[in-house]
């Protein structure tokens, strides 16, 4: 749904809570494509979108609102990546 806001993360809350297109994209980034991270325009070819500058934005703005509510990590300026999870 547009305009769906994003939850911050609390500890033992799963991905559910979101909304369908920010859940495709933390599936994509714990996915073993993601696992490094990708750029933005890797992600959108890997969620099935074209890899055009105006789809690209806005999947760089979601990515950067999942960051800033603690669902995703920036681990370089543009490359985004799954939370770490600890195991055990």
């Amino acid at each position: 749904m547009a305009g769906s806001p994003v939850p911050r993360r609390a500890e033992g809350m799963a991905a559910s809570v979101l909304a369908p297109d920010y859940q495709r994209i933390v599936s994509v980034l714990e996915s073993e494509a993601g696992r490094e991270g990708m750029r933005c325009q890797r992600l959108a070819t890997a969620l099935g979108l074209e890899a055009v500058p105006a789809k690209v934005e806005r999947l760089r703005s979601k990515a950067k609102r999942l960051v800033e509510r603690g669902w995703a990590l920036q681990v370089r300026p543009g490359v985004f990546a799954a939370l770490a999870v600890p195991v055990g």
